[in-house]
């Protein structure tokens, strides 16, 4: 067979992991791509090395590492997901008078890759190609929701995992994960005052083809009354209206017809 077999047998090392829902042993890879254990091993160290997978010691499995999710972030800014998605915000903007964005995960941030402002609402920290921590932002609260926890772990290893912008916000694992199962239970994610004080967001997670996170679809919008802004609107109306947003965006990055 032509080829480099060294980069197909990495590759299908990637491949096996980004189909698990979760962390596996070494020996799980073995048998499914049919090689020998030491090849295997092998493998995963150079992998590990790049940034590629990550070994969770304590449970002796292996996961996708930080530049994975990079490789993710990038297909996400290069593919047709970012312009399908314009379309979605647009609509979204109309209905709901408030500025969208999408972001994608990048590692403990998210990057803003689409912005639709509204008219007459002021101008966002969220701007295309900004990037910030994801703990602290809604969208990135949808994507964190939507992984293994394992992987979350991966990310937010330590203390100084959890920067702060305002002094509020988790600043610890434990902290995190009760955050996220709010999310979960919730169907979306909330953050008020964390990015900008006076500003809130929801938002809620877009997910490919095979179940897996790859952006969020979200609305910021002033949490304070008074003024020119007007007053809050309600939050529920808003998580409607964005998880209806991102399953649209879904059933279009997935072909699907709208239901």
């Amino acid at each position: 067979m032509s080829g480099v077999p060294a980069a197909r047998q990495a590759l299908g090392v990637l491949q096996v992991l980004a189909r698990q829902p979760e962390p596996v042993p070494a020996a799980t890879l073995t048998r499914e791509l049919g090689l020998p254990r030491s090849t295997t091993y092998h493998l995963l160290a150079e992998l590990e090395r790049a940034g590629f997978v990550v070994h969770l010691a304590a449970e002796r499995r292996w996961g996708l590492g930080v530049s994975a999710f990079e490789l993710g972030s990038a297909y996400a800014r290069q593919a047709p997901l970012a312009r399908t998605a314009g379309r979605v915000l647009t609509r979204l903007v109309d209905e709901v008078r408030h500025s969208a964005h999408l972001a994608v995960l990048h590692g403990r941030e998210v990057l803003y890759v689409v912005e639709e402002r509204a008219p007459g609402r002021p101008p966002l920290v969220t701007d295309v190609g900004v990037r910030l921590p994801a703990h602290l932002t809604a969208s990135g609260r949808a994507l964190l929701a939507r992984l293994p926890a394992a992987q979350v772990r991966a990310l937010f290893p330590d203390a100084g995992a959890f920067v702060d912008r305002h002094g509020t916000g988790p600043a610890s694992l434990t902290a995190l994960r009760r955050l996220l199962a709010d999310v979960r239970s919730r169907g979306y994610a909330l953050e008020s005052g964390e990015v900008t004080p006076g500003f809130a967001s929801v938002a809620a997670a877009v997910h490919d083809h095979l179940g897996q996170p790859v952006a969020a679809v979200a609305v910021t919008y002033p949490s304070e009354g008074g003024g020119l802004l007007g007053d809050p609107p309600s939050t529920d109306a808003l998580a409607l209206a964005v998880s209806g947003a991102a399953r649209l965006l879904e059933q279009r990055i997935q072909g699907r017809p709208p239901s």
